[in-house]
């Protein structure tokens, strides 16, 4: 455990620079966001009140109260949430590639500690999970804080507030906010199931170099087909014959199955086939 642990650690401090400059570019561009967005809902008011005088009443009704879901649908505060999912993605395959490919042979080293090598493979996956919870972690403290900016700059009469919970199920944000624990299973489950066939799908190419790139495909093919199954048999099989809940403890055991089968394979093709 504790060498699992100093292997979790050495994974994290490897990518850390790179998280601190998305940490703060979502801080820098969600903040500046709140201020330019308000910025202009306010000027505008000013320009069609005080100098087109035009009532309050009817600037509302015209352009409605600014609140916290028009910052939600700015790039200001979309882009980095999306350019920070997208390097993580990247990430994934980096997190193995760079071992080989990198200087020196330091996938060598790293295969040759005195330790189980499915360790490796569940440190860089701990890695990964703690990246996207830091960064929801991130978003959820930032929040409050924008809020509070967009208060202050937009007077009360043309706002309307909203709480972190009400913005946290807007759409596209209700997935990185699940609201309850059987979604935060289900989303976060799910993600940490798909990173490990990555993984496993990696090791595959590690292993047979050309010819596994076929069998990581076949691998994938295989593993989604068993993750869809419950539902893909429920839909054209048997019409809808389960209740939404038995569907999802059924994609819970199916899930749960692929993730074991990934770690599994992983651990045999660490141990018998991965050449460093």
């Amino acid at each position: 455990m504790n060498r699992y642990l100093k292997l979790v650690n050495f994974e994290f401090i490897r990518f850390l620079k790179l998280y601190l400059v998305l940490i703060g570019l979502t801080i820098l561009s969600q903040v500046i966001g709140v201020i330019v967005e308000a910025q202009l809902y306010v000027n505008r008011a000013n320009e069609l009140i005080y100098k087109e005088f035009m009532p309050k009443s009817e600037f509302i009704e015209s352009y409605g109260p600014m609140s916290f879901f028009n910052i939600t649908q700015t790039a200001w505060f979309m882009g980095p949430i999306v350019v920070s999912g997208v390097i993580l993605v990247i990430y994934v395959f980096f997190i193995w590639y760079r071992d080989w490919l990198g200087k020196n042979t330091f996938s060598y080293r790293l295969f040759m500690l005195p330790t189980a090598r499915i360790h490796i493979y569940l440190a860089k996956a701990t890695t990964i999970l703690l990246y996207v919870l830091g960064l929801v972690a991130l978003q959820l403290v930032l929040l409050p804080v924008e809020i509070q900016v967009l208060q202050w700059m937009v007077p009360s009469e043309f706002r309307t507030d909203l709480s972190v919970s009400e913005i946290t199920n807007i759409n596209n944000l209700d997935i990185l906010f699940p609201n309850t624990f059987i979604e935060f299973i289900l989303y976060y489950g799910t993600g940490i199931a798909a990173v490990c066939i990555v993984f496993t799908a990696i090791l595959f190419e590690r292993s047979y170099r050309l010819k596994g790139i076929v069998y990581g495909l076949l691998y994938c093919g295989v593993s989604l087909f068993v993750f869809f199954a419950p539902i893909l048999v429920n839909e054209f099989m048997l019409k809808s014959y389960f209740y939404p809940k038995e569907l999802f403890f059924m994609e819970l055991s199916a899930g749960l199955l692929v993730l074991a089968c990934a770690i599994w394979i992983g651990h045999f093709l660490m141990k018998n086939k991965v050449r460093v």
